[in-house]
């Protein structure tokens, strides 16, 4: 996976995908010399990915120059977004980045802010309605892919698979499960998947995995949507059913996961687990806080390749919506320092 230097990143063109007015040294901190306030809500402090996120995010204000207002954090709880949203904007805040979890609740408040002419990034999912300045997040769809080739190759096309399904009310639960389900149609018949709505709760996932294992002790092969709320207690379910074998046993079961988090690459090293998509916790937080400042600037964009590896994709009604990578990484490369569950 590619890195460049922040200021680099901000300063050069975009390859034709942006439109940029200036590009100075810009300042260096978060105090009243930067550009906002910018006004920011995470969505959950109970999940290792999104608790990395939260940590990236004063680092990369200050150093793109951006005066940040203190973060709320809704609790995954859109009544909780809403209230927040309202805070930040009485504060003063000139844009706001949030992670609405529930995608279909979070319109009227969209709207709200538009009309006080407060641009929104939203990051990781993209609310089904509701205007937003840019949405930066994967290509959820291709994590539902990856998962399923990674996991129908390696049982050869025939067995049982348990899918930790996240919140259906979520454009990402929505997108990794569709995409999985055809993929798997598609490519492998002979796969059984038990799919298990989650709500993104560890405690359903486990829940769930002990039904299905009970009735299918043959399982051998789980998809978790969600390693940093699903890898631990999956991990615990199967050490309790004396399942947590190497891949060299025949016992194995192959598990294939979301986020990139550092215990699941551990959980790679160690054999327990094979694979995971890796969300860049690091990147939502550059280029979230990075559309926010633009968008106080009134800089525009448009679709198309950019020069940080990722496109910019019209997702309809001239909504933009900024694609960063998000590679597999498994056995073969777990130890690559580019990725961002290595560097924390």
């Amino acid at each position: 996976m590619k890195r460049r230097n922040l200021t680099a990143a901000v300063c050069l063109a975009l390859a034709g995908a942006l439109t940029l007015t200036a590009c100075g040294g810009g300042a260096s901190g978060t105090g009243a010399s930067g550009v906002g306030p910018i006004g920011a809500d995470h969505p959950r402090a109970d999940s290792d990915f999104w608790n990395s996120y939260i940590k990236y995010f004063p680092d990369k204000a200050k150093e793109l120059g951006v005066n940040l207002l203190n973060p709320t954090n809704s609790q995954n709880k859109v009544e909780n977004l809403v209230a927040n949203a309202q805070s930040l904007q009485s504060q003063g805040a000139k844009a706001i980045v949030m992670a609405p979890q529930d995608t279909g609740a979070i319109a009227s408040t969209l709207d709200r802010l538009d009309k006080a002419g407060i641009p929104v990034v939203t990051v990781d999912t993209r609310p089904d309605k509701g205007k937003t300045y840019m949405v930066v997040r994967a290509d959820n769809k291709a994590y539902g892919e990856k998962a399923c080739k990674f996991l129908g190759d390696k049982l050869g096309g025939k067995g049982k698979v348990v899918e930790f399904q996240g919140a259906l009310s979520s454009v990402n639960g929505r997108d990794r499960s569709e995409a999985f389900a055809a993929c798997m149609k598609q490519n492998y018949p002979g796969i059984t998947v038990f799919e298990e709505p989650t709500d993104w709760e560890g405690a359903k996932a486990s829940a769930a995995l002990q039904t299905r294992l009970n009735q299918h002790p043959d399982i051998n092969g789980i998809y978790m949507q969600a390693g940093g709320v699903f890898l631990a207690p999956t991990l615990q379910v199967l050490k309790q059913k004396n399942m947590l074998v190497p891949p060299t046993d025949p016992k194995h079961v192959f598990i294939v996961s979301n986020d990139g988090i550092p215990s699941e690459l551990e959980a790679i090293r160690k054999g327990e687990i094979d694979a995971t998509v890796s969300q860049p916790a690091d990147l939502y937080a550059q280029w979230a806080l990075f559309y926010a400042k633009a968008a106080v600037e009134k800089k525009t964009f448009q679709p198309g390749k950019t020069d940080h590896d990722s496109t910019i994709v019209d997702v309809g009604g001239g909504r933009l919506e900024d694609q960063l990578p998000a590679p597999l990484i498994t056995k073969e490369n777990v130890d690559d320092k580019a990725f961002w569950g290595n560097q924390i």
